[in-house]
C-alpha cells in the first residue's frame, strides 16, 4: 500500500482543496485540532416569478397557505439537515438559523437571507446557503401551480465571521 500525504498538507497535488487527499481521494476534512470559536455566515438568493405569482404570495392566498412562512421554517430545518444532504460536510449543533425575506414588486423577485451562527471547529457557510436554497425551493413547489417558469439565482455567501481565516465579506 502506497501512503500518501493527507489533505491537510494542502500541498499543490490537491490544489487547496481540502475534501481531497494528495491522491485526488475524497475524505472528511479532519477539524478536530480547530479552536472552537463563534461561528456565523450569511447567505442569500433569489426567486423570479410572475407577477401575478408573487401577488398570491404578498396576498396569502396561495393553496397550500402561508408561502413565506413555511419556507422560512423549511430553510430552518435545511439549514439543520445540511450533513445529511451534503456528503462530506460535519454534523453541527447550530445555536441560531434566522431567516428573512424580501418581496421586490418592481422584480417581481422574492430575495431568502439566511444567519446561521454556531459555536464550533468549523464554519457554518453551507448551512446557510443550504437554508437559502431549500427555502427558495420551498417557494418553487407552493407556487409551481401557477408559475412553472420561476427562476431561482444569485445564491451565495455575503459574509462569514469567525475561525482562523477571520471575518469575510462577498465584494
Amino acid at each position: 500500500m502506497n501512503i500518501k500525504k493527507t489533505a491537510a498538507d494542502n500541498t499543490p497535488d490537491n490544489q487547496g482543496l481540502s475534501h481531497f487527499d494528495a491522491g485526488g481521494q475524497a475524505h472528511m476534512v479532519d477539524v478536530g485540532g480547530k479552536d472552537e470559536t463563534h461561528r456565523i455566515a450569511v447567505a442569500s438568493g433569489s426567486i423570479r416569478m410572475k407577477p401575478e405569482t408573487l401577488a398570491i404570495i404578498q396576498s396569502g392566498t396561495a393553496k397550500k397557505g402561508d408561502v413565506l412562512g413555511i419556507a422560512r421554517i423549511a430553510a430552518i430545518m435545511g439549514a439543520k439537515r445540511t450533513s445529511d444532504l451534503i456528503p462530506l460536510c460535519h454534523p453541527l449543533a447550530l445555536t441560531r438559523v434566522a431567516v428573512d425575506f424580501e418581496v421586490d414588486v418592481a422584480t417581481s423577485s422574492v430575495t431568502c437571507t439566511a444567519r446561521v451562527e454556531t459555536y464550533g471547529k468549523t464554519g457554518v457557510e453551507m448551512e446557510a446557503l443550504t437554508a437559502v436554497q431549500v427555502g427558495l425551493l420551498t417557494i418553487f413547489d407552493m407556487c409551481k401551480a401557477v408559475d412553472r417558469g420561476m427562476v431561482m439565482g444569485e445564491i451565495k455567501v455575503l459574509e462569514k465571521h469567525g475561525g482562523k481565516s477571520g471575518d469575510w465579506e462577498n465584494s
